[in-house]
């Protein structure tokens, strides 16, 4: 099966942030800082609701028979609704098994509102069987299903309490992690026009994912140690060959720290 592990990285919803608290006339950072206050007022977190993020970059680590390509959706400018409809026409194109950290409590959410606001064609997405029998046991929707992983969520039992970060659980495989950026920083990075940089923090987030991932596999018995150093090198291989320098910098880091088993 193909394998698509994903991250996203979201901005404020200024138009229905606007709309919400009748802000018409202000500026984008004065109604971001509104509604991040509106939010403190509430929860005591300025962490948006879900409803409220407009994705600017969804990023991908795909594995396929032809090999691993590292990419993200809105590095070229695309418009929120052109990232979101190409998300769901890979899942129509590749039906991969997706991969994500904390997928299911955020980055999916997030992409059912934004598809419903768009009105995107998520057929294979939402598929449970009705026109495929394969997924009637093995869908994208179902928690328990394999057809999406949400590592964090199943590396903890599913229980609340047992939850850890990517950054901590990538700093115990001797990863990377984080390089500096933080999801605490895109919406500074974006006023700032610095599209480009979030890509490359969200890019190394699916590796980050993609290497847990991996030891996962590994941890399971869907592969064995032979298999499993054979996927750390092919992706070694594809950031040596990489001319991004974000690239370049996650795979030094990563044979600075690296702890296979």
């Amino acid at each position: 099966m193909n394998t698509l592990v994903f991250d996203l990285e979201t901005i404020p919803d200024l138009e229905l942030g606007r709309g919400l608290y009748d802000l018409q006339g202000l500026s984008d950072a004065d109604v971001a800082k509104v509604m991040f206050f509106k939010q403190k007022q509430a929860r005591q977190t300025d962490f948006l609701p879900l409803v409220q993020h407009r994705i600017v970059v969804i990023s991908a680590v795909l594995k396929t028979r032809e090999g691993i390509r590292i990419f993200s959706l809105g590095r070229d400018n695309a418009g929120e609704q052109e990232v979101v409809q190409r998300f769901f026409d890979g899942l129509e194109r590749y039906s991969p098994e997706l991969v994500s950290w904390n997928g299911s409590g955020f980055d999916l959410p997030v992409l059912h509102y934004r598809a419903l606001k768009h009105g995107a064609n998520a057929s294979r997405y939402w598929e449970t069987g009705e026109s495929d029998r394969d997924f009637r046991y093995n869908n994208y929707l179902s928690r328990f299903h394999w057809r999406h992983l949400d590592l964090m969520d199943v590396l903890a039992g599913f229980q609340i309490g047992a939850r850890a970060s990517l950054e901590q659980v990538a700093q115990l495989l001797g990863l990377p992690g984080k390089l500096g950026m933080s999801g605490d920083r895109v919406w500074e990075y974006y006023q700032q026009g610095r599209l480009a940089e979030i890509c490359d923090y969200c890019e190394t987030d699916a590796l980050n994912t993609y290497l847990v991932y991996l030891r996962f596999q590994l941890m399971r018995g869907v592969f064995d140690r032979t298999r499993y150093l054979h996927e750390v090198r092919d992706l070694e291989q594809q950031l040596a060959r990489s001319e991004q320098s974000h690239l370049r910098e996650f795979l030094e880091a990563w044979k600075g720290s690296r702890d296979e088993p």
